[in-house]
């Protein structure tokens, strides 16, 4: 079935997404829509625990087709994402022909033989019959020269290998990047995407991921657990609680037999919730009882 055939309209992506226990508000559903239609990367910005990750990786289960995820990290280069020789392979391939008294020459030494791929070249080399989904993760956290690396295989689904050429994808990869935004990333590579920012979801909606994703939870405890998370939004606290640590904040209530939240309960299970020391501090000095809504 071809890409078309398997989402047709937003609406069938935005049902097929759900039952992959992965709920869309009409604006991310359009964006992930053109991302596999178009195809054009697509740029997921917002806070952390938002979604942004879970989107490609419920599109990957959609579609049956791998996800291919990049983390991106301070220092990255291409000997991560894209390629690098098999050195040890190379080494024993001199001493065999040492040993055997014929000559390997330069050429053999880098060639696909020895070529070990990374998750780049493995998306792009994906043979089908769906595109791999490339998921290049929390691209703000590389720097420039990585993104300007990452030019090529945006525009173009291809990339280039000194020894080898250029290679170029015969069925070019689904591409979600995600940020952070702990820095601005540069214009050229926005440029090459589509953007979409996900924001914190409203009570009604974060009540129905949770209930999805947590589908054993008693319902007045998730509704419980989602109010207290978006009051806890709206503190002074570093790091502002997402959807994911909604779903944390519950599985960990139910594995110690938490029916309903309470202020005893809060304190038992707040390391789920808020994961610095200050943050913490800043929800037992306003009051863990008004965390839990008593």
């Amino acid at each position: 079935m071809s890409i078309t055939e398997h989402i047709p309209t937003i609406g069938a992506l935005t049902e097929q997404l759900a039952t992959h226990d992965y709920l869309v508000d009409p604006g991310l559903a359009s964006a992930l829509f053109c991302a596999v239609r178009l195809p054009q990367p697509l740029l997921l910005e917002g806070e952390a625990g938002v979604g942004k990750t879970q989107a490609a990786k419920a599109l990957a289960s959609l579609l049956d087709t791998p996800l291919i995820r990049l983390q991106c990290f301070e220092g990255i280069d291409a000997s991560e994402a894209l390629y690098e020789w098999n050195y040890p392979r190379q080494l024993l391939g001199i001493r065999v022909a040492e040993a055997q008294g014929t000559h390997l020459a330069e050429d053999s030494l880098f060639s696909r033989d020895f070529l070990i791929e990374r998750p780049l070249l493995q998306a792009l080399e994906h043979p089908g019959p769906n595109p791999a989904v490339l998921l290049i993760d929390e691209v703000d956290r590389a720097d420039e020269e990585f993104e300007a690396f990452l030019f090529e295989m945006l525009a173009e689904s291809s990339v280039t290998v000194p020894e080898l050429g250029t290679l170029k994808a015969v069925i070019s990869p689904i591409v979600i990047l995600t940020s952070n935004r702990t820095r601005d990333l540069h214009d050229a590579l926005k440029r090459r995407c589509l953007y979409h920012w996900i924001d914190y979801p409203d009570l009604a909606h974060a009540t129905a991921i949770v209930r999805l994703r947590v589908p054993l939870a008693p319902k007045d405890l998730v509704e419980q657990v989602t109010q207290a998370v978006q009051r806890l939004r709206g503190l002074d606290v570093q790091k502002p609680p997402g959807v994911a640590e909604a779903i944390d904040w519950v599985h960990a209530a139910m594995l110690l037999g938490v029916g309903r939240l309470d202020g005893a309960a809060v304190e038992q299970t707040l390391g789920s919730v808020l994961k610095y020391r200050e943050d913490q501090d800043v929800a037992r000095t306003q009051g863990l009882a008004w965390v839990a809504g008593e």
